[in-house]
């Protein structure tokens, strides 16, 4: 891995002591006191007074290791099975495969508190493996340590809902599984509850799996994520927001503008819990959700983008990743053209595999498998090139964690 000159160190810790004048004062390496919000805290792990941001990746054999951004050191975790897929909520790695998905905990979370953080830091480790037929869907909530963590096996049509409280503990547990038709689906985590998507309709069911409320019609369902508002689930015609209240979950249907031919949004990507979300449309744009306003904006895009993600800061950053592996920086709002990068993981996407490209509140990562690199960007200034690494295996998936 090549190292960091001091400037770029400097600009690091800088960059991660915005992050900790969020949060609550706490002295580094002392375990919360014990009350009835634990905010987070989890018996064996240790609050920090910074996030301890790190890249997780997977290579192609399926052995996972952890890069520390801030002391730019290499960790092996363990191994999984060899990699299809991979989804991350901050801390998890679910990595699946035709015969299930193994789970690795990072060890690093960040505990939001709307208003405010807390940083921990636990033991890295592989837990274990969820059986199941077919790659996996996988959708996660904004909260490692509660809640539910949702997969769904199109081979078999198996809806599985984790406790996501047992796996900050180590533990496996399944609070549901049910059988759905085979084929595309979605088990997404809401608060408490899950809504079921397989069928072209959605259920909504209580955490042991008791079905509640109407089912709402959802054809082809495809695509998720979970903002602070809510739940996403992409529809043919748009989008379903499921959000919970005193009096449950709901269910709200957000249509397509009228009239629109694009290509419909599939795979939704932005910087954590932000409300509003980005999903490339072919060569028409890109998609711009606002879970808060509840409206779709397509933002044109000079050329035709394979992947996007909404940073949603004050300046409407919006990342996107083109058919040559270029990273572009745009305008969220006009999709004019702020900067780009030169072609970073061409050789990956020439070659058809994964591409992984993640966005934070102050930098982007970039790790292509062919390249054997993982690219550290400053968008804000140009789309800077702010380090390289070449870590000792080549990244087929990463995940930043900590976060």
């Amino acid at each position: 891995m090549r190292p960091s000159s001091p400037t770029r160190r400097v600009a690091l810790l800088g960059a991660l002591a915005i992050f900790t004048l969020a949060g609550c004062s706490a002295p580094a390496a002392s375990a919360p006191e014990p009350s009835v919000d634990t905010h987070g805290a989890i018996d064996g792990a240790t609050e920090l007074a910074e996030p301890a941001l790190g890249l997780t990746s997977v290579d192609a054999d399926g052995r996972v290791t952890h890069l520390d951004l801030l002391e730019e050191t290499t960790t092996e975790i363990g191994e999984v099975r060899v990699p299809t897929a991979a989804h991350s909520d901050g801390r998890y790695l679910f990595v699946a495969d035709d015969e299930g998905v193994s789970i690795v905990d990072s060890g690093v979370w960040t505990w939001d508190h709307v208003d405010h953080f807390h940083y921990y830091r636990a033991e890295a480790r592989v837990l274990g493996d969820v059986d199941g037929g077919g790659t996996a869907t996988v959708a996660t909530s904004n909260s490692s340590t509660t809640g539910g963590t949702g997969l769904f096996f199109p081979a078999s049509g198996e809806a599985v809902l984790l406790d996501t409280e047992a796996l900050s503990k180590g533990e496996i547990v399944e609070r549901f599984r049910l059988d759905r038709p085979p084929g595309a689906g979605l088990v997404v985590p809401a608060g408490s509850f899950a809504a079921v998507a397989a069928g072209d309709e959605v259920s909504l069911h209580t955490a042991d799996g008791a079905e509640v409320g109407t089912r709402t019609p959802c054809v082809d369902p495809a695509g998720t994520i979970t903002t602070r508002v809510g739940a996403v689930i992409g529809c043919r015609d748009g989008a379903l927001l499921v959000t919970v209240a005193d009096t449950g979950p709901a269910v709200e249907r957000i249509p397509y503008p009228e009239g629109t031919t694009a290509p419909r949004a599939t795979v939704f990507a932005n910087r954590e819990g932000r409300p509003t979300v980005a999903a490339p449309a072919g060569e028409a744009g890109i998609w711009m959700l606002d879970t808060r306003e509840r409206t779709w904006t397509l933002v044109p895009t000079a050329e035709p983008v394979v992947q996007a993600t909404a940073v949603d800061d004050k300046d409407a950053n919006l990342l996107a990743l083109t058919p040559d592996g270029r990273v572009l920086v745009l305008d969220g709002e006009t999709g004019e053209l702020r900067a780009r990068t030169e072609p970073l993981v061409g050789a990956s996407l020439a070659a058809g595999r994964p591409v992984s490209l993640l966005a934070d509140q102050q930098r982007a990562y970039l790790g292509g498998a062919e390249e054997g690199r993982l690219w550290e960007l400053d968008f804000a200034d140009g789309a800077r090139v702010a380090r390289e690494f070449t870590p000792a295996t080549s990244p087929l998936f990463t995940a930043e964690t900590g976060r």
